[in-house]
């Protein structure tokens, strides 16, 4: 093999991928959910809101600002991807951005005393929006580089597709 062949990078398939068609669905998505909700909780979520007890008031308040929190940080992360794939910011500043922004964790599990008290529509939209924070956090762990955590699949699926490349080419850059 000639040096100039041994000295290239590889190339970083991440940020490709995020820049591809599937940003757009994500964008798309994560933007209507945000206006829902905010619709939600301005609107029908307030009015529920009221007939609830003391105790389901307060998860109300608590759930419903962790979620506006949740939807910020994505709006945020969303708005400066679409700026990169527009060519409006580099990669490089827009990482700087991003990490000002921390996603806030999701808890392992929801629940607990008095949340199956809240509105239906609220825990639907808590759901969504865990998923949708789910997606977007392996969208931006691609885009900096690494392979995203899959849950394990059956023979095929693209861990195990993972998994066979790793045993084949070396422990890819996580």
């Amino acid at each position: 093999m000639d040096d100039s062949r041994s000295n290239r990078s590889a190339v970083a398939l991440g940020p490709r991928i995020v820049a591809s068609g599937g940003f757009g669905s994500l964008y798309r998505e994560g933007m209507a959910l945000i206006e829902e909700v905010a619709a939600y909780l301005d609107g029908e979520g307030r009015t529920e809101s009221k007939v609830l007890g003391r105790e389901a008031s307060l998860i109300y308040a608590t759930e419903s600002m962790r979620l506006t929190t949740r939807l910020m940080q994505l709006a945020s992360w969303l708005l400066l991807q679409r700026a990169v794939n527009e060519g409006e910011l580099t990669p490089e500043n827009a990482r700087v951005e991003k990490e000002k922004v921390r996603f806030s964790a999701t808890p392992s599990v929801r629940g607990g005393p008095g949340f199956s008290d809240l509105p239906e529509r609220l825990r639907g939209f808590i759901a969504k929006g865990d998923r949708l924070f789910d997606r977007v956090q392996q969208y931006d762990k691609l885009e900096r580089g690494g392979v995203p955590d899959y849950a394990p699949a059956a023979e095929g699926g693209i861990a195990d597709q993972l998994s066979r490349l790793k045993a084949a080419f070396g422990r890819l850059k996580e």
